[in-house]
């Protein structure tokens, strides 16, 4: 067996590129910019009034002028107006080109306009309430880098430099095998020697949070029959996620199957707890790659994203950011083995610290649906109260 460390170490060496595609922009909330996006004019693109008032000269305001005639009206949209004399004024709206001869906007509420002449009420300020062309960014200046991860906030700045379709990084194909006689579908009331189908759907849903919708497949304890159906899923995926069948009972045949269709073992049971069994390889003729995971729930959902997500995070280039929590709890030294232990967190005066749950084993589904992820506990070393330590989150 190896440790946690040389299990991650060699996930993480096979991360693989899957190229880029062009897809709709709303479509690619989420998704990964595959390109930098440069401004396509000036933010903003002219001098922009950010105050419903008026539009004056600055000359006049130095001059104590304080009552103006109202020489015309300008909403947002409207092309360009103009202040042809300027002992006037012009009403204006928020959002629109600041008229020429122009420098300074007035609020309403510092105003009064009593037929036609604006008056004001308190002292004003020149050259205010404008937002200048060009002060967020310049035409051809970046505004968001390759490698970005795509939120609302992007959306918008892609809509508005007009990329209406958006380069993103490629997500892997990815199908979700479950193995075991004993597992029955959801609507199904099971047989007291059966339970109802947990792993998988708990993967999907987490794959459906990276945009990835995978494709779910249940394989009966049948040597003949998983073969078959672990072969088809490698010809037409980039990556299996199975969930048991690696462990060593009498009807564990993955680790034979895998080797019969030329699927390298990289290793194979890690000094971890829950997950020992852990199962990796890579088929390297058609490049996919192959995480088989323990059955029991928290060993699927804990590995999953110690070592699937972390290999996901570096095959998109993208940062991956580890956490640290304050423990609550001691927690006393253990000879060999890594141990990720659920965690419920909470902030307090600014740390996040986190409390142990009290779970029993890895086939404890409640448990896990109250934590807020795991701590990894490195072997050999007692843990007290107010101590750092990793973190993974669910």
């Amino acid at each position: 067996m190896i440790s946690h460390h040389e299990a991650l170490e060699k996930v993480l060496a096979t991360a693989t590129h899957f190229g880029s595609e062009k897809i709709p922009l709303l479509e690619s909330l989420n998704r990964i910019l595959a390109e930098d996006i440069f401004a396509d004019r000036d933010f903003p693109p002219f001098d922009r009034v950010t105050k419903d008032g008026i539009a004056v000269n600055s000359q006049a305001l130095e001059n104590n002028k304080t009552s103006f005639k109202i020489e015309a009206v300008y909403a947002a949209g409207s092309p360009q107006g103009i202040l042809n004399s300027l002992e006037n004024c012009v009403e204006i709206m928020t959002g629109a080109m600041l008229p020429k001869n122009c420098d300074s906007v007035i609020m309403y509420e510092d105003i009064e306009i009593k037929n036609g002449i604006a008056t004001l009420q308190t002292e004003v300020k020149p050259r205010i309430n404008i937002h200048r062309k060009g002060s967020d960014r310049q035409s051809g200046e970046k505004v968001l880098s390759k490698n970005q991860r795509i939120s609302a906030k992007e959306i918008g700045v892609l809509a508005t430099v007009g990329t209406s379709k958006v380069l993103v990084k490629k997500l892997p194909k990815i199908a979700i095998i479950s193995t075991g006689d004993e597992l029955v579908n959801v609507e199904e009331t099971p047989l007291p020697h059966q339970i109802r189908t947990s792993n998988t759907l708990s993967l999907f849903a987490a794959l459906e949070k990276e945009k990835i919708t995978p494709t779910l497949l249940h394989i009966r304890d049948e040597k003949d029959i998983m073969l078959q159906q672990v072969e088809n899923a490698i010809k037409n995926h980039d990556v299996l996620l199975l969930s048991g069948g690696v462990s060593k009972g009498k009807f564990d045949y993955l680790p034979e199957i895998f080797e019969e269709l030329k699927v390298e073992k990289i290793f194979h049971r890690v000094l971890q707890r829950p997950g020992k069994p852990l199962w990796f390889g890579k088929q390297q003729e058609k490049n996919v790659t192959v995480f088989s995971f323990p059955g029991n729930p928290n060993s699927t959902f804990v590995n999953y994203h110690i070592y699937f997500i972390k290999w996901l995070t570096k095959s998109l280039e993208l940062e991956d950011r580890n956490s640290e929590v304050i423990l609550n709890t001691a927690v006393d030294a253990n000879s060999n083995i890594t141990r990720y232990l659920l965690v419920k967190t909470n902030a307090e005066n600014g740390e996040i610290k986190a409390e142990l749950l009290n779970e029993n084993g890895s086939g404890d589904l409640i448990s896990l649906a109250n934590a807020d992820g795991v701590i990894l506990l490195p072997p050999e070393k007692v843990f007290e109260v107010g101590d750092l330590v990793e973190f993974v989150s669910f």
